[in-house]
């Protein structure tokens, strides 16, 4: 069995997108520059990407996200999940949301469930031995880890501060856990810190 990672890019601030995230902007304002380690990176960003990707047995986000990537201007036959063309073979998707919408632009590789412990059951049934990856938004991140259900944390820090946009962890009092930090590579345009859930 594989493990669930969540795996996301924040800011230094702790966002996941800038302001006025949303369809037609899915990063929100300034929230381009928490991917450019994906797009502009190096070879040692590329090769975190490639493990990452290689590794993906099955996806869960949050119904945001996938209004975004759903969307006209969102995925696309050059562009899908790990930044790979959608011709790619890519893992299902399971999309956390009480209102399945009624199709998808993106075909049937996306499944509708009602709550993170269902998302978290059905990837990890069709994943086999492949790990989970939880990709955002912030939401449903934050349920995954405060809800005992992630393996990992991985972390793609980028250099800047957006000052608003997505928290990944809320402002609000939250459920707390441990964490142990098992490797860090820095580059220009990313810290990528992985962390294990302690349990």
């Amino acid at each position: 069995m594989g493990l669930v990672v969540v795996d996301i890019s924040v800011s230094l601030d702790g966002y996941v997108t800038g302001p006025d995230a949303g369809v037609g902007n899915g990063l929100g304002d300034g929230g381009e520059a928490l991917h450019e380690w994906v797009f502009h990176g190096n070879d040692a960003d590329r090769a975190i990407l490639d493990a990452a990707f290689d590794a993906t047995g099955a996806v869960i986000q949050g119904r945001n996200l996938f209004d975004v990537i759903d969307a006209p201007d969102g995925w696309n036959e050059e562009l899908g999940y790990g930044a790979k063309p959608t011709g790619a073979v890519n893992p299902p998707v399971f999309v956390v949301t009480h209102a399945p919408p009624e199709k998808t632009r993106l075909g049937d590789r996306f499944r509708f469930v009602a709550g993170p412990a269902d998302a978290v059951q059905q990837a990890k049934e069709v994943a086999g031995s492949k790990d989970v990856y939880v990709m955002g938004g912030g939401q449903i991140c934050q349920a995954v880890l405060a809800e005992g259900y992630a393996d990992v944390l991985r972390l793609h820090v980028a250099p800047v501060v957006l000052g608003g946009g997505t928290r990944l962890f809320p402002a609000a009092p939250a459920p707390s856990y441990a964490l142990e930090l098992v490797d860090a590579v820095s580059t220009p345009t990313a810290q990528h810190l992985h962390y294990r859930v302690r349990k």
